[in-house]
């Protein structure tokens, strides 16, 4: 089990990324979004940790305009009428080497409890003379479950897009004074 300075992290969302990928048709569209805040409350052990982040919905972006039009429509986020995603923890488990991150994410106004596979990247100075946390986290989440069920049939029983949606969390977090 790692050790960690306890405190106030605040995510440096210059250094940090939230992502996704989904399949489409016979293979995969990945996106992330641009705007997002948050912040992780360590205790010395990890284990009494909590985190919260917030995410713009019209931030997204997977490279083609008219897509992250179509995914910004009520087809999708609706972000006229849900412009943000959240996520509150409730609980940590350690696993050894990796931890769990137990929460509640809200999309579209729909709340379900979520379990992130964390990995700890490291601790340790940067430059400027601040401490810094790194870590990678990741869950999967059916977009059904939070309202997100538009789809094409394409043939037989199959649909374009595909149900299970993996989102990919780097973080650079910064330890506040």
């Amino acid at each position: 089990m790692a050790e960690f300075t306890a405190g106030t992290w605040k995510i440096d969302t210059t250094h940090s990324e939230v992502g996704f990928t989904v399949r489409h048709l016979m293979s995969k569209v990945r996106g992330k979004f641009e705007t997002f805040e948050g912040e992780i409350v360590t205790d010395s052990t990890g284990l009494a940790s909590s985190a919260t982040a917030t995410v713009e919905l019209s931030s997204v972006n997977t490279g083609t305009e008219d897509r992250d039009n179509h995914l910004r429509s009520s087809d999708f986020f609706s972000v006229d009428e849900t412009p943000t995603m959240t996520f509150q923890s409730t609980g940590i488990r350690d696993k050894g080497e990796t931890y769990v991150a137990l929460g509640d994410l809200t999309i579209r106004g729909v709340t379900k409890p979520v379990e992130l596979d964390v990995e700890v990247l490291g601790e340790g100075g940067d430059p400027w003379g601040g401490t810094r946390l790194g870590l990678e986290a990741t869950t999967t989440i059916s977009r059904k479950e939070f309202g997100i069920d538009f789809n094409i049939p394409v043939s037989g029983d199959k649909l374009m897009i595909g149900d299970k949606v993996t989102i990919q969390l780097t973080v650079e977090a910064v330890l506040q004074a």
